[in-house]
């Protein structure tokens, strides 16, 4: 029934919480009625009524809980009805001789299997099968039973004068009673979760345990029934089960182990080291044992000697199974399965030892081409497909006899024998493989990697080891080469390259040095107007005064900040440092309000999701509309495939902010780039405007950029205007805006303003 009203509810769901308190109250009052019954009838109602809540409670509970796994509680229902039935018949047959005797044994029985199978699914479920479990579980369910056998089994057995099968029943159950204390005994030691439901459940074993041993005695004696009392223990049963079925926590029973069975636990040893003296100790204390238990002991003792041996075996096999994974893990990178940088040393230093004359060692150093975006934009785990995805891809391409590694997050290198044209060959097959586009479920991804390639003749044993190492550091001295080249390439190693390296170690040292110590600054240019020689704003110019090296240049340290991640501290101070000085510029009245600053932003910092919070912040701080703030970007950023030039330019352009193609014409100019992004303006390239009045050719090439722009509503800025003709080349062109050394060079914050804030006429407008 659906709860009506919000007290019906809370009432419906303590009902659900506490039903449990009430079969478990009910059940004792049962087992006191059934003691004290005067008279039969009423015990066997009040057993009656216990055994059939029980299987109703477990019912209820799997439709109130529902527990996975399930099935172990529906076989627990079934034979709680079979439970049951078959002590309700063994009242009805207890003067019953032969074969009807055997009535109610042709339901326990069923019950029993079915309450093991039930208690095997929880075991499995908590703690799956594991050889060693199931042999020390076998080791004590054997030594048990050969101890029940004996007491009670062997005894009930040679009974004289009835039929061999009800003999061979009687005696079936010490074995049915073995299997139960086995199965009882892992589960009570088996780890995991144990809330109230777990402990009534072995409760529930424990007196099932006690009243099976009960009938053992009496089986022992020749008899197969006795006093009411002797089920006792099965209607306490039937109560500690069915209240467990009620309770919240038999969800918990078949949740899997948190942690892992010890092969060898004191508590475990415990519990073998008695199962194995059961044999020879029996033997001993028993003086003229009977044929019947010689049998039992040497069967029983035969068991535990071959499961000993199975155990043992099963233990060095998993040594040496351990051993090896142990091995493999020492060897091997986790995600993709290739070899670390210690098996591949190995395996290079084995090549090295043994090159035949008309070939070399060839080593690749492969790293890949804006990986960091990848994880940064898609996740880490989008990261480690891609990393999965490229060393399937080398795997495939490589020689059998490569030796292909990891050696870092997105660095692979792959060693192998080959002639020079050999060695050139697999360098283009992977690229070319790498090139494919990955598939991936919530977008695709451009793969490329930048190669650096390095080669030695055989060398003396004694050189061997140094000289892997030196080929793997000349492989990666020429990968930035490769990088510096444009990236999705592959570069060979010259000697040459190891002084550029260190220069760029040196100019990485020294530009980590000048942030903090504050000899980075900003150098500013003016852009005008072309045809009045208005100023209508300003770039903002990166610049590097080194103490001992004197001025830096930019195309010096920016490349070097770009691959060493240092252009995103470097770019959020420039921006910082721009936005405040136009701030002051425009608070002292030395610009107008419609004076824009133009501000150069790396591929990068554009991979950088954080950037447009960060200019929205800044612009915030300090005061600046975005109307007056350019940001600069270069070709190459709209059409590389590692960069969200979509989803991140149009984030800033969102702030209000102008988006300026730099450097236009140099790189991959096209109509449909421009078309794609929300630029708002381009600059012609300094290389277009030297040759203007010498270079018909350039002279082609603003028009059309003029032309285009018109049509698109773009802005024009003409860069490098060094002299008078070229700016009127310009200006009747078409081209409105100019920057270059006619107007001046690129001066500090101070020089500027002396310089531009005194222009009379100066109606500073875009």
């Amino acid at each position: 029934m659906v709860p009506t009203s919000p007290a019906e509810a809370v009432t419906t769901a303590v009902h659900r919480r506490s039903g449990w308190a009430f079969f478990l109250a009910g059940g004792l009052i049962a087992a006191v009625i059934y003691v004290t019954a005067p008279g039969p009838v009423v015990s066997a109602l009040a057993f009656a009524a216990v055994g059939a809540g029980a299987g109703a409670a477990i019912l209820t509970g799997i439709r109130r809980f529902r527990p996975r796994p399930r099935w172990p509680w529906v076989a627990f229902a079934i034979a709680c009805g079979a439970f049951l039935v078959g002590a309700l018949m063994r009242g009805v047959t207890e003067d019953a001789t032969g074969y009807a005797s055997l009535l109610a044994d042709c339901f326990t029985i069923p019950g029993y299997l079915l309450l093991f199978a039930g208690l095997a699914g929880f075991l499995r479920a908590r703690i799956g099968v594991k050889r060693h479990v199931v042999i020390d579980g076998l080791l004590v369910g054997v030594g048990v039973t050969v101890i029940f056998l004996i007491l009670f089994g062997v005894p009930a057995a040679s009974i004289p004068g009835r039929e061999a099968l009800v003999s061979a029943v009687a005696g079936f159950y010490p074995v049915i009673d073995g299997i139960l204390v086995l199965l009882v005994l892992n589960l009570a030691f088996a780890t995991g979760r144990r809330g109230p439901a777990y402990l009534l459940l072995l409760a529930c074993m424990a007196v099932m345990v006690v009243g099976d041993i009960a009938y053992a005695v009496i089986g022992a004696e020749g008899e197969l029934t006795g006093s009411p009392l002797l089920d006792l223990p099965f209607l306490i049963g039937f109560t500690f089960i069915g209240t467990a079925a009620l309770h919240p926590s038999m969800v918990d029973i078949g949740h899997p182990s948190s942690l892992p069975i010890q092969a060898w636990s004191m508590r475990r040893l415990a519990l073998i080291a008695p199962a194995l003296a059961v044999a020879p100790v029996a033997g001993i204390v028993i003086a003229h044992p009977s044929l019947p238990v010689r049998i039992v002991l040497a069967a029983g003792g035969l068991l535990i000697v071959g499961l000993l041996l199975a155990r043992a075996i099963a233990a060095v096999r998993g040594y040496a199974a351990a051993q090896r994974r142990h091995e493999y893990q020492a060897t091997h990178d986790a995600l993709t399965g290739l070899a670390n940088r210690t098996l591949w040393f190995t395996r290079v230093r084995e090549m090295l030892g043994q090159v035949p004359p008309e070939q070399q060692v060839w080593v690749y150093f492969l790293d890949l081409d804006g990986f960091k975006y990848v994880n940064d934009s898609r996740g880490h785990p989008a990261g480690d497909q891609v990393i999965m995805e490229v060393a399937d891809r080398l795997r495939s391409c490589a020689p059998a006899a490569a030796a292909i590694a990891r050696v870092g997050g997105d660095e692979f290198v792959v060693a192998h024998l080959a002639d020079r044209d050999g060695a050139l060959e697999l360098a283009d097959v992977i690229l070319q493989t790498m090139r494919q586009t990955l598939r991936m479920p919530t977008a695709d991804v451009a793969i490329s990697v930048s190669i650096g390639i390095a080669s030695s003749p055989g060398l003396a044993a004694s050189a061997v080891a140094a000289g892997a190492e030196d080929l793997l550091r000349d492989a990666d001295t020429a990968m930035y080469r490769a990088k510096a080249n444009g990236r999705d390439g592959w570069a060979i190693f010259d000697p040459a390259m190891r002084e550029k390296v260190q220069e760029r170690i040196d100019i990485d040292l020294a530009l980590r040095e000048a942030m903090a110590d504050d000899q980075l600054h900003l150098a500013f240019q003016p852009v005008v107007r072309l045809a009045t020689g208005q100023v209508v704003g300003a770039e903002a110019l990166l610049r590097w005064t080194h103490p001992t090296r004197g001025d830096v240049g930019p195309a010096n340290f920016i490349p070097v900040a770009e691959d060493t991640g240092l252009i995103l501290d470097i770019g959020r101070w420039v921006l910082h440092d721009a936005l405040r000085q136009l701030a002051q510029w425009r608070a002292s009245g030395a610009v107008s309000e419609d004076f824009w600053l133009s501000i150069n932003v790396s591929a990068r910092q554009l991979r950088d999701p954080r950037l447009p919070g960060e200019l929205a912040a800044a612009l915030a701080t300090y005061g600046v509309p975005a109307s007056v703030v350019v940001l600069e970007l270069t070709e190459s950023v709209m059409i590389d495939p590692l960069s969200p030039a979509d989803e991140g330019l149009r984030a800033l352009r969102a702030l209000g902010v102008s988006l300026v193609v730099d450097d236009f014409g140099t790189g991959f100019s096209a109509l449909g780039y421009l078309r794609s992004y929300p630029v708002t303006g381009v600059k012609i390239d300094r290389s277009f405007v030297v040759g203007l009045g010498r270079n018909p050719e350039d002279e082609a090439i603003v028009r059309a950029v003029v032309a285009m722009s018109g049509a698109m509503q773009l802005s024009v800025v003409a860069e490098g205007v060094q002299d008078e003709e070229q700016r009127r080349s310009l200006a009747d062109m078409g081209v409105t805006l100019g920057q270059g050394w006619l107007w001046g060079k690129p001066v500090d914050a101070a020089a500027f303003t002396r310089r531009w804030s005194q222009v009379p006429d100066a109606a500073l407008r875009a």
